[in-house]
């Protein structure tokens, strides 16, 4: 490879008075967010990215605030040999297996833990697998080895969250009238997670508005004469790379609706994965407070309608486009 395309690099050197302890930390904290690496105390290097520039320099101006020094300079690899030395300073594969052991041990623990404890150890983990893949900046075989293990645990999460969740069928979706489902009986499995207070929420609103709801302990509790829905034999499951909300949409020719589309996009990530949507965290963390906060899924389901009808007006509001 030619010098000329040897990506750049940033070096941040400072030095701060022996008195400002506080600061000394305070930066050295931000520095290893940042995923800095130390080539000698006072001495970070960085792969060169606008935004990193961007905060390097601010920490080099907090530096000379605190009444020390800082130089923030480019640094341009002599050969590709000393490109590699440094791309290989900034090998995560040990963060990586950190990560992958605390979700073993966590994963022991699974079977004791309330619903509430299991989901927030789940967002505490994700924030740490997070942070080490936002300073990842040159993924690898670890990387990717992490991803099938998140992957993996998440399952196993799912599982014990909502044991009776539906797997997927195969086959096309009828489309239904919607004017033929009115003033009907409808049923999913009690305490209702993303894709059934989602699915709740758009029968409510797009299909049946005098739609009355049963949550049932078990699937093989659903009345004859109810529709059931997100449960293995349910009339409306999942289908395909469908969720149910997706099936939903798609039965009752709701899919021209571009704000609902990014709806149903937020719903699957959540739900199965996929795409990312940046409205989904907040939907799931909002959900999560309910859930702990009431103790009737028609509260629940009530409460829950309200954030996706603000969602939805939001998303009409975007032109259905990605935020």
């Amino acid at each position: 490879m030619s010098l000329l395309f040897l990506p750049p690099w940033l070096l941040l050197i400072v030095s701060l008075p022996t008195s400002g302890a506080t600061a000394r930390t305070r930066i050295w904290r931000a520095l290893k967010s940042l995923g800095c690496m130390a080539l000698r105390d006072g001495a970070y290097l960085l792969p060169a990215g606008e935004e990193r520039e961007v905060a390097l320099q601010e920490l080099a101006e907090e530096c000379r605030r605190e009444g020390g020094h800082a130089w923030l300079m480019d640094v341009q690899p002599r050969s590709v040999d000393e490109a590699a030395t440094y791309r290989q300073l900034f090998d995560r594969s040990d963060d990586y297996a950190e990560l992958c052991k605390s979700w073993k041990e966590a994963g022991r623990t699974l079977s004791g833990l309330a619903g509430s404890e299991v989901s927030r150890m789940q967002r505490r983990l994700q924030r740490e697998r997070d942070m080490v893949r936002a300073i990842d900046f040159f993924p690898g075989d670890a990387s990717l080895e992490a991803e099938a293990a998140w992957t993996e645990f998440t399952q196993r999460i799912e599982r014990v969250l909502s044991p009776d969740e539906p797997h997927e069928t195969a086959g096309g979706i009828a489309r239904l009238d919607a004017s033929s489902y009115q003033g009907r009986t409808w049923a999913t499995r009690r305490r209702p997670w993303v894709d059934r207070v989602a699915s709740a929420w758009l029968i409510q609103r797009f299909i049946d508005r005098d739609a009355r709801f049963q949550w049932l302990s078990q699937p093989s509790d659903c009345p004859k004469g109810a529709l059931g829905f997100d449960f293995d034999g349910a009339a409306f499951t999942h289908v395909g790379e469908r969720v149910t909300f997706e099936t939903l949409m798609a039965s009752f020719d709701l899919e021209q609706d571009a704000a609902l589309m990014r709806v149903a996009a937020l719903v699957h990530q959540l739900d199965v994965g996929g795409e990312p949507v940046a409205e989904a965290a907040g939907f799931e963390a909002v959900l999560a407070g309910a859930h702990q906060r009431l103790d009737e899924d028609d509260a629940l389901l009530a409460e829950m309608s309200k954030m996706l009808d603000s969602l939805y007006a939001y998303f009409q509001q975007a032109g259905g486009r990605p935020g």
